[in-house]
């Protein structure tokens, strides 16, 4: 048995208030974030502070995980592939590139109404009763400047995959669904746009997948579908 194992074997037999004591001593010399460095305080003291924030914020803040979910549950795990997502606002979360070339990812999260999933014959009735409900549009509205059009929109190509987070229903944050972006369901008034409100499939068909390898690849090979086929 080597030292790393005969260690967790000693911690696995120790009570609860010795690997407390443990922790804590460990803890001085090992951070668990960048941040703790970056604002001088450990992560207890910052989870406490947000900890007092209000609703509205704290909404906010959880708009945030899935993107970092992403990044360390899908993106770290991906081999032969570099993150090359740049700084700054973009209407993609990830740039990702392997060999063959770039594919841009958003990042969304499955509606809630309340507490509760949101399913999609909650907003548009003749859509499936079995499929979820996601989004797509950016949270701040905006007028173009030169055209005066609402800026609120996606518009088709301006990312190629979208991954939804579906920890509402599953509580578990390393838990997406993919599919093709030009796959989505456009505007009646505009195709050039993307519909507000989009189904998502609880599991796994021709249109989503729960494999962020295998949507690339139905991204790339161009077939033209839509996620109600």
């Amino acid at each position: 048995m080597n030292r790393v194992d005969e260690t967790k074997r000693l911690l696995a037999a120790s009570s609860e208030v010795q690997r407390r004591e443990i922790f804590t001593s460990m803890r001085r010399e090992f951070s668990v974030h960048p941040l703790e460095t970056k604002l001088d305080a450990e992560a207890g003291t910052i989870l406490d502070a947000v900890s007092k924030v209000d609703d509205f914020t704290l909404r906010g803040i959880l708009k945030l995980i899935p993107e970092a979910a992403f990044k360390v549950y899908v993106v770290s795990a991906l081999a032969n592939w570099r993150d090359e997502s740049p700084p700054g606002y973009h209407s993609f979360d990830f740039l990702l590139r392997d060999a063959v070339g770039g594919v841009r990812v958003r990042v969304k999260t499955q509606c809630l109404r309340g507490h509760v999933p949101m399913m999609a014959t909650q907003v548009y009735q003749q859509l499936p009763a079995d499929m979820y409900m996601v989004e797509t549009q950016r949270i701040r509205g905006g007028k173009n400047h030169k055209t005066g059009e609402d800026t609120r929109p996606y518009k088709f190509g301006e990312f190629d995959v979208l991954a939804v987070s579906m920890h509402p229903s599953t509580r578990d944050w390393s838990s997406f669904m993919y599919t093709v972006a030009e796959w989505l369901l456009p505007r009646p008034e505009n195709k050039a746009l993307m519909l507000k409100f989009q189904p998502v499939s609880r599991s796994s068909n021709d249109v989503w997948t729960d494999s962020i390898e295998t949507c690339i690849g139905w991204f790339r090979s161009k077939e033209e579908k839509t996620i109600l086929d």
